[in-house]
């Protein structure tokens, strides 16, 4: 069966002169009448969202509202959910990826992700972050060295484990293992990264540190993000969508969803009113 190619980005979102991005009018990722089933049960009702390259985008809502089905849509991961079924469309770069000879393998070299709880391998430091390209078969010691050392600056870790990169990276505290995994994900450089509330465990110190490195990774990456804390997404996110009961409530600019939202519920939900 012939394979779809995943390898051409899209156009890059349009910006004004002031550098301020417009309406995602050239989205890298175009969600069409998405629904998704658990069997009988609907977790996704008629999604229709487009998302801007090299931009973050938040997903929020009260638990349940089916923010991280959303996100793992975007990389085919509820297709190991027994049971799931799909429909509507899902666009990369123009590329559905829910057609017909998508290499679901490629599509998730393009689409990384990291998860809620930090999950190292119990492996070195160095070899998780090698971990990906070694897969893909890079041997050349010195290319790995490179990757590796730029993958961990690109995460704020490297100066804390440049003298200890053979150590276990079980040793790291919880914060660094979550820095450690984004380093990971991003060095086999994927075109966009998605992150299923990745400080929702840390302390505030590490949540700070998490925040400062997404709006550092929105300069060379697409970043998709769920999270339940309101005032970070409106921290460090460009665009919010906002979902209740598997339904997409609103999609707006960040500033404009929080101060201004165009409808009721949305108000209700971030001014805690309800959720």
């Amino acid at each position: 069966m012939p394979t779809t190619d995943l390898s051409n980005p899209s156009a890059a979102t349009r910006r004004s002169p002031s550098g301020e991005a417009d309406a995602p009018n050239h989205p890298l990722i175009e969600i069409e009448r998405l629904s998704l089933c658990y069997g009988q049960m609907r977790a996704l009702q008629n999604i229709t969202l487009n998302i801007p390259e090299r931009l973050v985008t938040a997903f929020i809502g009260p638990s349940g509202c089916g923010k991280s089905t959303l996100l793992r849509c975007l990389n085919r991961l509820n297709d190991l959910v027994e049971n799931a079924r799909i429909e509507g469309t899902v666009r990369i770069g123009g590329c559905d990826i829910y057609g017909p000879g998508v290499d679901v393998i490629e599509l998730r070299k393009r689409v990384g992700m990291v998860f809620q709880k930090a999950n190292p391998f119990p492996k070195s430091i160095y070899e998780n972050v090698a971990y990906g390209l070694r897969l893909r078969g890079m041997r050349a010691r010195g290319i790995v060295d490179e990757i590796v050392e730029r993958s961990l600056r690109s995460a704020a870790l490297w100066d804390e484990v440049k003298d200890r990169l053979h150590a276990s990276a079980l040793g790291l505290s919880g914060g660094q293992q979550q820095r450690l995994c984004i380093a990971r994900a991003i060095a086999t450089r994927p075109e966009i990264l998605l992150m299923d509330e990745p400080a929702s465990a840390l302390d505030p110190v590490a949540t700070s540190k998490i925040e400062d490195l997404i709006l550092a990774l929105k300069q060379e990456f697409t970043l998709v993000m769920v999270t339940h804390n309101m005032q970070q997404a409106a921290r460090i996110s460009d665009y919010t969508a906002f979902l209740n009961q598997g339904e997409l409530i609103e999609f707006n600019t960040t500033s404009q969803l929080f101060t201004n939202p165009s409808r009721r519920q949305t108000e209700d939900y971030v001014t805690g009113r309800f959720g």
